[in-house]
């Protein structure tokens, strides 16, 4: 089968938050707050640490299948930190997200109207050239929809393409606002209308869903029966981050998919490699035909059925990137 495309993850970033998991686990509800935890260990980490935590996380993706992933920024807000950021996750894939409107940081809790003008300004400008993508955590706690409205339009001037982290914790402007703008995804679509579900089957923009951050946070499930039947194109990823959904398994997150979210193995699988190609927009990954590059994840299983029937077990024994062998041969 084609490698896994991871079309969201969070790999950038120092500390991590066993204890809030613990405690959202005992029925703690999240909030978009706890991203200023890792805002604070991210800042004070050095270059070398944030390389191995990326190095690491990356690594666990590849032995699980997964041969393309997004990473992004949002864990330094700050020009320094998120520049950074950006220049670390370029080591490692060409798909680099600016996020530097993840949430206000504490020293701006009294002035969001600077911290807009900063994302907007210096810090886009510092960013810019190390990114391919703009995106926006869309959401109440975060920014309203004016706000990410401006954020996008200026990473879009900026030569940056848009995505949108959209509707996770409650109906909002998130998913309309990424249609409005052809943005290439809408990321977590929880909470979605029918005319939201309408104006992602009419402008092509991806629904991206991120299962991990629902197991994490005992949040309700996205609805993907909805929204494939209504013609969607839907996109499974991981969410990598140490606050809502610290796993890196795409094989994990494509079982929830189907145990939870009323998809198909088939549909999973897809969703899981072509349509993260699609939240990407490329057509050389996810795929496996003539001119796709070789990426190629060989499962010790009778089929990728098995990948839901079997879940949490390691079922893939060898992994290719572009024809090049990563893991080992297959297991007899």
């Amino acid at each position: 089968m084609p490698g896994f495309v991871d079309s969201h993850a969070h790999l950038v970033f120092a500390g991590e938050r066993a204890d809030e998991f613990a405690a959202r686990m005992s029925g703690q509800p999240y909030t978009a707050g706890g991203i200023r935890t890792t805002v604070a260990a991210t800042r004070a980490a050095t270059d070398e640490q944030l390389a191995a935590t990326l190095s690491r996380l990356v690594g666990e993706m590849l032995a699980q299948g997964t041969t393309t992933v997004e990473v992004k920024s949002g864990y330094g807000l700050t020009v320094f930190d998120e520049a950074r950021s950006l220049a670390i996750a370029r080591t490692v894939t060409a798909e680099t997200t600016f996020l530097g409107a993840h949430v206000v940081p504490e020293e701006y809790a009294g002035d969001p109207a600077g911290y807009l003008a900063l994302v907007t300004g210096p810090m886009l400008a510092a960013c810019a050239p190390l990114a391919r993508w703009v995106d926006v955590f869309c959401e109440r706690g975060a920014f309203d929809a004016d706000a990410a409205r401006a954020v996008l339009r200026a990473g879009m001037a900026a030569g940056l393409a848009p995505r949108v982290h959209a509707n996770q914790l409650g109906p909002g402007p998130g998913v309309a606002l990424a249609c409005e703008l052809g943005a290439a995804s809408a990321d977590h679509c929880s909470h979605v209308s029918d005319a939201d579900v309408a104006a992602l089957a009419d402008s092509g923009t991806v629904a991206t869903l991120l299962p991990g951050a629902e197991f994490s946070t005992r949040a309700p499930w996205p609805d993907a029966r909805r929204l494939l039947d209504a013609g969607v194109t839907v996109a499974l990823a991981t969410d990598c981050n140490p606050g809502t959904s610290y796993t890196s398994s795409m094989p994990f997150c494509l079982a929830l998919a189907v145990r939870e979210m009323r998809m198909s193995p088939a549909e999973a699988l897809w969703s899981a490699t072509a349509g993260g190609a699609r939240a990407l927009r490329r057509d050389d990954v996810g795929v496996l035909r003539v001119g796709a590059r070789a990426d190629v994840a060989v499962l010790a299983a009778p089929s990728y059925v098995y990948l839901a029937y079997r879940p949490g077990v390691p079922l893939v024994a060898q992994v290719l990137q572009a024809g090049r062998p990563m893991l080992p041969a297959p297991r007899a």
